[in-house]
């Protein structure tokens, strides 16, 4: 063990956590092995040893504040499931969790209202870890077309819009190849935060069946498209087939458990008549 790891553990003492808590110890074994590490190779990184991180998750060791944040660190744990390490271990949670309406947030609040308009004439959303819509642009009107209320009700989730068979869905050209990515990156953020709320939306949206109305046609005469650099969302408007792909940004080094769940998907028109239609529709909506 090196010498800034020398105070790592200690005998569980008195003041341990209740009986009724989980065991710090078992929670980081849960979080190694969802990372598929090894004891060794997590020790080598905390600069530890595998014969400490033994009895650390089992118990028989009670790990330093900064040795749970050292770990947490090493298995990327998300910051609200390290506040839950530290309480489980008898510590105080280290990061705090702001309301976006708070007055420490404002200028984070101005930046993603910024990053909103100026993606204009474009659909852009903010999302928290759950998908559900924190903020959007006007833009986004062209993807909720048509949406039920119930689906629009606050708080929307993203998920549910695009999947559920009255929603997005039912307008997509190419549903098996957009819900399939969604899918799979919903399944993959599910396990990687072990959140029992992304695996419950994940198990919801997957059991959604097919809209009761099929999309219109795509591609020419019912040619295959060529392969394309992205996975596009198609998708039926009054104006036509309109095809969008998005890329995901998030805040960096967030220091607050609600910044660093939040991420802002921004839309970007694939050909050059979904662009027309999109400035089109942001001019009307400038001049009305």
């Amino acid at each position: 063990m090196t010498a800034q790891l020398a105070d790592a553990a200690s005998p569980y003492a008195s003041d341990g956590p209740p009986a009724d808590r989980p065991r710090v110890g078992t929670m980081l074994r849960d979080w190694r092995r969802r990372r598929r590490l090894s004891q060794l190779e997590l020790a080598l990184r905390a600069g530890s040893s595998a014969r400490h991180l033994s009895c650390v998750e089992t118990g028989r060791a009670r790990p330093s504040r900064a040795m749970v944040l050292r770990l947490a660190d090493h298995l990327d744990v998300p910051l609200r499931e390290r506040n839950g390490l530290l309480l489980a271990a008898g510590y105080a949670p280290a990061y705090r969790e702001s309301a976006l309406d708070e007055e420490g947030m404002r200028s984070v609040r101005g930046a993603l209202d910024m990053m909103l308009a100026s993606h204009l004439p474009y659909p852009a959303v903010v999302v928290d870890r759950g998908w559900n819509v924190v903020a959007g642009n006007p833009a986004m009107g062209v993807l909720l077309d048509g949406a039920p209320p119930g689906l629009l009700a606050p708080p929307a989730n993203v998920a549910r819009l695009a999947l559920h068979p009255e929603g997005l869905a039912a307008r997509c050209t190419n549903l098996p190849e957009v819900r399939a990515h969604f899918l799979e990156r919903l399944h993959r953020q599910a396990e990687a935060t072990g959140d029992p709320g992304l695996r419950a939306l994940y198990e919801e949206v997957r059991a959604y069946g097919p809209p009761g109305a099929a999309a219109g046609p795509a591609h020419g005469d019912g040619e295959p498209r060529p392969p394309e650099a992205v996975v596009p969302l198609r998708f039926m408007s009054p104006h036509g087939e309109l095809a969008l792909f998005s890329t995901m940004a998030v805040i960096g080094a967030p220091n607050d458990v609600t910044l660093s769940e939040l991420a802002i998907e921004l839309f970007f028109p694939l050909d050059d008549r979904t662009a027309e239609v999109l400035r089109s529709l942001d001019a009307s909506a400038a001049a009305s």
